[in-house]
């Protein structure tokens, strides 16, 4: 299989060296794509003199990172695409060649890579329980996964009106849903390092409003007022434990907004994969077979 590693970026160039350097010592050697969002630090000179083979495209405004990854998948030629932020880097050189073995099934449409944040706990997130087993998640996080290609343009890719936040869920139920799921990886983790220039605001009012466009687009009518209600009581719960309410209320507002704007583009997934992702967000993952399992034992049955 042919293999791209994409990575989108924004006034980053320090750390996005880094992660070039990782991306390039790969032994999979993949095609390693730039989408810069309209950076102003220097960027573009800076892999034009220590990056020149990097497939670099620049734009000149900013449309956030989630309409990035899109162009980027357009742009590729790999069937497996590797989405690292630019604050990330792979901590060995053979984490692409480990993860490409575990394409093992064609249901498999994505794989969670281990990583770690050495600026909070160091524990090693995204890991399958044990590497005999194929084990199946709910998602995956947008620094340390792989997808197949031809299964993201067919969905449509994410959709680029969550602007920051919540894409990877909105896709991996869209994902089930149409039969393909999401493996826990064994490869050696990707160093997630976080930005300390990130803008908590920024992701405390996208992930809020997104989690109800989350809802909005997903859930079946028959749970979605459920759910809506939940979403919108842990929202408010979360920021007052964080002490940031104000963004998350806000984000929820807007999310509701959201929902109306984006009224016609609701889609619900069907009730067995609403169920199955539930269930596989509790148990945080399950076999291969145990969601074999469910897929043979019920309908397809949408409603609302």
């Amino acid at each position: 299989m042919k293999v791209s590693i994409v990575i989108t970026t924004r006034n980053r160039k320090e750390e996005l060296r880094e992660a070039l350097r990782s991306a390039f010592a790969q032994t999979a050697q993949p095609e390693v794509v730039v989408m810069d969002d309209g950076s102003t630090d220097g960027t573009a000179e800076m892999l034009r003199a220590g990056f020149p083979q990097v497939a670099f495209h620049r734009r000149e405004g900013s449309k956030g990172l989630i309409a990035r990854r899109n162009e980027g998948a357009d742009l590729v030629r790999g069937d497996v695409i590797f989405s690292i932020d630019d604050d990330a880097a792979f901590s060995t050189r053979r984490v692409v060649e480990q993860t490409l073995r575990e394409f093992t099934d064609p249901r498999i449409g994505a794989v969670a890579i281990p990583y770690i944040e050495p600026h909070k706990d160091n524990r090693v997130m995204q890991k399958a329980p044990d590497a005999e087993t194929v084990w199946i998640t709910d998602r995956f996080i947008g620094t340390a996964h792989a997808l197949r290609r031809d299964i993201f343009l067919k969905l449509g890719g994410y959709r680029e009106h969550l602007v920051h936040q919540g894409e990877e869920a909105d896709y991996c139920i869209r994902m089930l849903d149409a039969g393909y799921v999401v493996r826990l990886g064994n490869a050696d983790a990707i160093i997630h390092h976080e930005s300390p220039r990130r803008d908590y605001r920024r992701m405390d009012f996208y992930g809020r409003r997104n989690d109800l466009l989350f809802a909005w687009h997903n859930v079946p009518l028959s749970m979605l007022p459920v759910h809506m209600l939940a979403t919108t009581c842990k929202g408010l719960h979360w920021g007052f434990k964080v002490k940031r309410p104000v963004a998350m209320a806000w984000g929820l507002l807007f999310g509701y907004a959201a929902c109306g704007k984006h009224f016609r583009q609701r889609q619900p997934v069907s009730q067995p994969a609403y169920r199955l992702f539930r269930r596989l967000r509790t148990a945080g993952s399950l076999p291969m077979e145990e969601v074999a399992a469910h897929w043979a034992g019920v309908g397809s049955v949408k409603d609302g």
